[in-house]
């Protein structure tokens, strides 16, 4: 097995606290873009298979590093620990031309392999990989969507060696704080990563460590931090939108668009705002299908707005806001391909579900090529 590295989430940022207005949310149009080439990658399970296993990701023992091994010979398996070796490897996975890599990890792991091996095919001008997603993490998202199945991740990966697998998706990516991600959030969301990251680092090497891996870790997150602020908050903080793209759709309860485009430089939205995401996938992981509109379209991500939704709304909804069939005035959903937002005080950002640090202006955006990804089709039962 190759032992590189894997990436880390770099640390807060501190920006400016005023909110200056819709004027200054104009001129952030200008923030840049990606490019990738245009070739389309190799295709098919006869070009050679990469796999990536983050190392700290939670699923990733030596049970699974033998059980895939078993699948793919030694010499295309990686496995990442550090910053520096996770550059090498995506070097390699582009200079050896892989036709297929699969990403052994959450969703976190998926997000920095793909930015690793994108940038480095641009600096080569070849040809990107089409990526394939084993669920080895914590969040799923990427995962839930293609139907890859937790615990049967060497299945998965010897169905596509056989060619048993033949379906390829299109996944466009939102583009927020120089990445390339599925989904980004800034608000209640990314704070409750933090606050997770936070539980996990004072309980690490503790008896209750265990109580903090996982979907009890963000459980727990909520109840002793995220909740309690949230009450002790005396209101959101004020937001403003401003579509900076092309034209974009104010969507009702069922996805539709309704009433007129918002055209280039118009406001979507200006007032309190406990959380701004946008996403192309449906899903936030732990199966909370968080963005029930996105995909619909090419070339656009699904904005969703929580406005002002109190907390016992929250706690008495939840099974519908799992299953994306919550509505509720104080959630409004877009579709658009490019969106200026300031607040008037930094707040949270999480990018792929890690914590980005805090903001009080960003722009999300939906890159400029969309990348092929392995559909495994509806999940076989676990």
């Amino acid at each position: 097995m190759t032992r590189r590295g894997t990436p880390l989430a770099p640390g807060p940022r501190h920006p400016r606290h005023i909110l200056a207005g819709v004027r200054m949310l104009r001129m952030v149009a200008s923030a840049e873009r990606f490019a990738c080439p245009t070739e389309q990658p190799v295709v098919g399970p006869s070009s050679p298979v990469a796999v990536l296993l983050n190392a700290h990701a939670k699923q990733v023992n030596a049970e699974v590093r033998r059980a895939l091994s078993r699948v793919v010979p030694d010499e295309h398996l990686y496995l990442s620990r550090s910053q520096d070796e996770a550059s090498d490897i995506a070097e390699e996975v582009v200079s050896r031309r892989y036709g297929t890599v699969f990403t052994g990890g959450g969703d976190g792991t998926f997000v920095a392999w793909v930015n690793r091996i994108l940038e480095s095919a641009e600096r080569r001008a070849a040809r990107p990989p089409r990526f394939g997603v084993l669920a080895l993490g914590t969040g799923n998202a990427v995962a839930e969507m293609v139907g890859a199945t937790p615990r049967r991740h060497a299945q998965d990966l010897a169905r596509f060696l056989r060619g048993d697998i033949g379906g390829v998706r299109r996944l466009d990516l939102v583009t927020c704080a120089g990445r390339r991600t599925p989904f980004a959030g800034v608000g209640v969301d990314a704070a409750v990563v933090n606050d997770y990251c936070w539980i996990r680092e004072r309980l690490s090497g503790t008896p209750l460590r265990k109580l903090c891996l996982g979907a009890p870790g963000y459980g727990l997150a909520v109840a002793l931090r995220s909740a309690p602020r949230y009450l002790l908050e005396r209101r959101p903080a004020y937001c403003e939108i401003v579509n900076v793209g092309r034209a974009a759709w104010r969507l009702d309860g069922s996805g539709e668009r309704i009433g007129r485009p918002i055209a280039h430089g118009e406001l979507l939205y200006a007032g309190p705002c406990m959380m701004a995401a946008a996403s192309t996938v449906p899903y936030y992981g732990l199966g909370l299908r968080a963005f029930p509109f996105a995909g619909r379209a090419p070339g656009v991500m699904q904005l969703r707005l929580a406005t002002s939704i109190g907390v016992p709304t929250v706690l008495m909804n939840l099974p519908s806001i799992w299953s994306g069939d919550f509505a509720h005035e104080g959630l409004l959903d877009f579709h658009a391909d490019r969106v200026a937002l300031r607040f008037e005080r930094p707040m949270p950002l999480q990018v792929g579900g890690d914590a980005e640090g805090w903001r009080d202006e960003l722009t999300f955006g939906v890159a400029a090529n969309p990348v092929e990804i392995v559909d495994f089709g509806p999940r076989a039962a676990a």
